[in-house]
This record gives C-alpha cells, structure tokens and sequence, in this order.
C-alpha cells in the first residue's frame, strides 16, 4: 500500500441494467435497472468499484452528473473514505444533503471503501474487521401479481432460502391475501414471509390491514404508511401484533435516530445508499444496537453482506440483485445465504462488454 494516496479520479457512468423478471411496484413496473456505476481511482493506480441504483430513468442523467461533479471535487484529495465522505458532506452541508446529494456521496465513499481494501489485499468484510462467512438472506420478490409471484418464488425456493418478502397493497386486503398465498403456494407452509407496502396506505387503512393479516403470522409488514411519518407508524405498531420493518427510506443516521426515538418500528433496515454509504452505515448500525432494533439491509448484496457482518444485531439481507446484468460476479447464494468472497475489495467489478451494450 503506498501511504499517502490520493484521489486521482471518479468516473460516473449511466446503465440501464437488464432485470428478468422485472420489478412490478404499485406505480407499473420496471424493466431495467436505473444505475450509476461509480469507479475511483487512487494516485498508486488502484480502482475501486460501486454502483447506485436510482429507482427511475428520469434522474439518471442528474445523479451521474452529480457523482461526476462531487468526484472532481476530492481530487487531489487523500483517498481515506471516512475523510472524502466527511469533505463531500462539508461541501454540502448549508443544502442539508439528503435524496441525490446523499446518493452520490454514498456511491463516492463505497467506491472509496472498495479501492482501500484492494489497496490492502483484504476482502471488505476483512478490512471491517469480521471473517467472510454466509450471510443469511431472504428472498426479495420483484413480482406483485399472484401468478408472476408464485412462478418467481418457486425460482427463488431452490436457491434455499428460509424466508421471503412480496409487495403488496395493488389494490385491497383481498388481493393482499391472494397475493400471499400464492407466496405460500410456492415456498412451503414453513417458510416465513414478509411483506411490503411500499408506502401506499393512510394510518387508519394500515391499521386495519395490518391487523386483519394477524392470522397470516407475518415476520414484518413493511412501510405500511408514509416513510417520513414516523408519528403515524409509531400509531400503526401499537395497534397491531405484527412487527412493523422501517428505515430504507432514512435519509442518514440522525433521521434513523428520529425514527428510533419516536417508536415508529420494531425492525431496523438500513440502505446503504441512503444511509450515506458505508461510512454512513457504520455511523448508523449502532443506533439500532442501542436501540434494540434488529438490523436489516436493502438492496446492495454485495456490500450490504459485508456490513451486516460487522452489525451488532443483524438479521436478515434482502436478496434483490438488480446489478447483476452488469456485474462480473453478481452475489452468490448457497443455502439461502449470501457467500462474501474471500479477495480484496467489496466483490464489485464490471462486466465491461455488458456494460457497453447496456449503456443509458
């Protein structure tokens, strides 16, 4: 490792990563994975790797620009992570960083994190201070309806895992039951299911539905109202039995502590990406230890594996690789749990030729 490294430069480059099956969200469904593949590169030639995943095409030339802008601004600079993240969150601190600026950021320092373990030699896991050992994961489902959700799960079920998520809230508590039998249907009267409702529901509706579905004896119901009502949610989960999954949506660790403070869940689930990548991670995770908040992940496998290695507390990690049409070796599942590999860096690197044809 050469002391003293620096940022030479950040590159920002817009895919539309193929999905199969695509993702069906109550707003239609997604095709293609929005991404922003993230590479930085160190004064002593080392390149590290991360990608964003941005929800929808429209923002993708804005969040490649800003990953590109915020890049030119921390060359020259130390390549340390936590150093360039708390640079990047100086230089923004009057806008209060939060959607965008938050992502690219996060992109930068995972890119950042990634270069410094290949600089060392160490698998990320490793550098973080933990053993590469089986992650275990559930099975994240991309489909809403009963019969894509049944043909999916029965995919997913042969790669072992014990537990499951499926969206719900297309439409009423009927289509919601329907929806999780078909679940059931696929994966066995054993296995446990979450679900998600993205959102979708007013407290008094989420209330009702949450506690209608007490029978289906979920593992979690998911967002089942507005992500920034925190007050709301706090009403939800004392009014039901089923334990109420928050925190994709927390933008960094001092609205996960307004979360945690207010209530709101009994499960913690962390985006790396929106956290404030992985120095944002480590910054957070700790919160829900004190807090008595089982940590989940959300999307990201590769990296987000690594972290919950290192998490007091860790749960479960969302299996939903939407990267992998552009990766050289997506995620690895055996038994139901994600394999962290045993070679330096985060286990990112690009299929260039993938990435040429699915250029945005």
């Amino acid at each position: 490792m050469t002391v003293g490294a620096t940022v030479r430069g950040v590159r920002a480059r817009a895919v539309l990563a193929p999905l199969d099956p695509p993702v069906q969200t109550a707003s239609g469904e997604v095709p293609n994975a929005p991404l922003v593949l993230v590479d930085v590169t160190t004064s002593d030639d080392v390149v590290g790797h991360a990608y964003l995943f941005c929800y929808t095409p429209t923002v993708l030339p804005a969040l490649t620009s800003l990953v590109t802008e915020l890049g030119a601004a921390v060359v020259g600079t130390p390549a340390a992570p936590r150093a360039v993240e708390a640079d990047l969150r100086a230089r923004l601190r009057l806008l209060r960083p939060q959607g965008l600026a938050t992502m690219a950021i996060a992109g930068i320092d995972m890119a950042c994190w990634d270069a410094l373990a290949r600089r060392v030699a160490l698998p990320l896991v490793r550098l973080l201070g933990a053993e590469p050992r089986p992650v275990r994961a559930y099975g994240s489902l991309r489909s809403m309806a009963p019969d894509d959700v049944r043909a999916e799960a029965t995919g997913l079920a042969r790669l072992g895992f014990g537990a499951y998520k499926v969206k719900v809230g297309a439409a009423g508590l009927a289509r919601d039951r329907e929806v999780i039998a078909a679940l059931r249907e696929a994966v066995g009267p054993d296995a446990e299911i979450a679900v998600d409702y993205n959102q979708t529901l007013p407290v008094p509706e989420a209330i009702r539905r949450v506690h209608s579905l007490a029978d289906e004896h979920l593992l979690w119901v998911e967002e089942p109202t507005r992500a920034d009502d925190a007050a709301g949610h706090a009403r939800i989960r004392a009014a039901v039995s089923t334990p109420i999954q928050l925190g994709e949506s927390w933008w960094g660790a001092d609205e996960m502590a307004a979360g945690l403070r207010a209530d709101a869940g009994d499960h913690a689930m962390l985006d790396v990406a929106r956290i404030g990548g992985i120095t944002g991670w480590l910054r957070a995770a700790p919160l829900a230890h004190a807090a008595g908040r089982p940590v989940s992940s959300h999307f990201w496998p590769e990296v987000s594996a690594a972290l919950l290695a290192v998490t007091p507390g860790a749960f479960l990690l969302e299996y939903l690789d939407v990267a992998a049409g552009v990766l050289r070796r997506p995620a690895r599942v055996v038994d139901g749990a994600v394999v962290l590999p045993d070679e330096p860096g985060s286990g990112v690197d690009w299929d260039e030729d993938a990435v040429d044809r699915h250029r945005a």
